[in-house]
């Protein structure tokens, strides 16, 4: 790896999750051009690099065996630096107290801010005992093995560049692929037309099954094995708001790619004869007949509340489902907790905040209860699939889809990347729900993704709580605005008991609501306090 001092140009050198070992080696300190330097999630020990290049932006070395102190870099051209997860020792430079607690955690003899850990005098001795030398032999190591075991190392290192190279190029193609791949799906709807009966019910929230014959074999239709002719079957939910849709429109009209995922891709369609916007989900490999499918959806379209998104209309076939949905433009609570604010650049201040939570976790007691007994919680929720309507009002997007197998037997449910086995009984079914909810507490009283520096967020917090450095976790945005301490505690206790390991230990959906409601008039009250407070104030003036 020596020999990487001569990449003059490298800015980027990522050898992450890799099984190296050994001291880091001393070239990369020769890479003057090199911004990101990314060594977590290996085996390195010895000590950090005394110094780092001026120009390096980026420096992780989480997850690896480096003992020791911090040395005294430039922290302050430094835009992100990771130790955590190491053996280093001593107090941590009075310049890098501005990186998060996360940056530091899980090095026992580490002390000072911003770790809870204050630095003694006696712990300093303590932890400045000469440490033993690792014992990984570096290349230059003396001993009669030394040739042969640099020899091999060599060997070792430069197979290594060939399949990084090899990485490299793949990537790079796939990125090709993938560019070249959008255009073709932005056109793919376009491409999908069937001849549907023009016949229509009046307006109403009944399902009206519309037959279509002769149709070519397309993804949006499967020939019949018997009959040798196409049979598809094509389910409107029809409403006020859908008077006079029919499939062929949605089928012909443009169609923009929004994105792709696990289970198929999701399409963003404006029918203009109708003057609607609407999304078409496109869900694939579904492990479950076409009856019990459209069971599911004639059940779901029965239970209404204001803040689940409903169906508009449905597609089922052997091979793909085909969900249609009506747009909404304001986008999902993860890009407004994410991209700090509202597209009108309105910050995401904490009663919003704890409406938003409020509203899904009343629309999920509600679910829950009245699908109890069909055995259908959500199973798929997050942040990003709560959308905001016109009024910025939350709207809880593909419920009870994501669920696969037979009713009768236990499912497994996707919980925000999650796998989550479900238990026999019909209780852990919906306490899935509750965890992921809680992971969306997390979410809004934090600022984070629920993905965090390759920790899940729960972990996290989690960690930071059980060192008493509660208020740590709390989006400093919220801290400025000057919320109540007091109520993001609050809530940030319901989002630890809704996140517990134990499936059994967490609180039904119904008791979260209900702390939830409180919590958020218990906070319009005290607005409503101030605002009167203000107004007696101007009087008197």
């Amino acid at each position: 790896m020596e020999d990487i001092k001569n990449c003059f140009q490298l800015s980027h050198l990522i050898i992450a999750w890799n099984q190296f070992s050994g001291d880091l080696p001393k070239s990369f300190s020769q890479l003057k051009k090199l911004e990101v330097l990314d060594v977590s999630h290996n085996k390195f020990s010895g000590s950090l690099p005394e110094s780092l290049n001026p120009g390096l932006k980026v420096f992780l070395a989480q997850d690896n065996q480096f003992s020791g102190d911090i040395p005294g870099y430039d922290f302050s051209s430094l835009s992100e630096f990771n130790v955590s997860y190491n053996n280093l020792s001593g107090a941590i430079p009075d310049e890098a107290n501005r990186f998060k607690l996360s940056s530091f955690i899980y090095n026992p003899n580490l002390c000072g801010p911003p770790l809870p850990k204050n630095c003694t005098p006696a712990s300093l001795a303590a932890e400045s005992a000469p440490v033993p030398p690792p014992k990984s032999r570096t290349v230059n190591g003396g001993g009669g093995g030394s040739s042969s075991s640099s020899s091999k190392d060599q060997i070792l290192m430069f197979a290594g560049y060939i399949l990084i190279g090899f990485a490299v190029f793949l990537i790079l193609l796939l990125c090709v692929y993938r560019r070249c791949r959008t255009k073709e799906e932005r056109l793919d709807l376009d491409n999908k037309v069937a001849a549907v009966d023009d016949t229509m019910t009046k307006p109403s929230f009944s399902t009206v099954e519309l037959k279509a014959g002769g149709v070519s074999k397309t993804d949006f239709s499967t020939a019949s094995a018997e009959s040798g002719t196409a049979s598809t079957s094509v389910v409107v939910l029809t409403s006020p708001e859908t008077t006079g849709l029919r499939f062929e429109d949605l089928l012909k009209s443009p169609a923009e790619l929004l994105g792709r995922g696990e289970h198929g891709s999701m399409y963003k369609v404006a029918c203009e004869g109708q003057g609607m916007t609407l999304v078409v989900k496109r869900i694939k490999d579904w492990p479950i007949s076409s009856s019990e499918f459209k069971q599911r959806m004639r059940r779901l379209n029965q239970v209404k509340h204001p803040s689940v998104l409903s169906l508009v209309a449905y597609y089922s076939s052997r091979q793909e489902r085909l969900l249609v949905y009506e747009y909404q433009q304001n986008g999902s609570l993860f890009r407004l907790i994410h991209s700090h604010g509202n597209q009108t650049g309105q910050p995401f201040n904490w009663s919003s905040r704890l409406s938003v939570a409020a509203k899904v976790a009343d629309a999920l007691a509600f679910m829950h209860e009245e699908l109890h007994y069909d055995r259908i919680p959500h199973g798929n929720l997050k942040s990003s699939n709560i959308l905001l309507n016109k009024d910025m009002e939350p709207c809880i997007s593909e419920y009870g889809l994501m669920i696969v197998g037979n009713q009768e037997q236990t499912p497994s449910i996707l919980t925000n990347g999650t796998l989550e086995a479900a238990q026999e009984e019909s209780d852990s079914l919906f306490k899935a729900d509750t965890y992921a909810f809680g992971v969306i507490l997390l979410e809004l009283l934090t600022g984070r993704m629920s993905l965090h520096e390759g920790l899940d967020l729960a972990s996290w917090v989690l960690a930071v709580v059980r060192e008493e450095w509660t208020v740590e976790v709390f989006d400093k945005n919220l801290i400025h605005e000057g919320a109540s301490e007091e109520r993001m505690v609050n809530v940030l206790q319901i989002a630890i008991k809704c996140v517990n390991r134990s499936p059994e230990a967490r609180p039904s959906m119904k008791q979260v609501a209900l702390e939830m409601a409180t919590l958020r008039e218990e906070n319009e009250r005290s607005i409503d306090i101030s605002e009167q407070s203000i107004s007696r104030s101007f009087i008197d003036v």
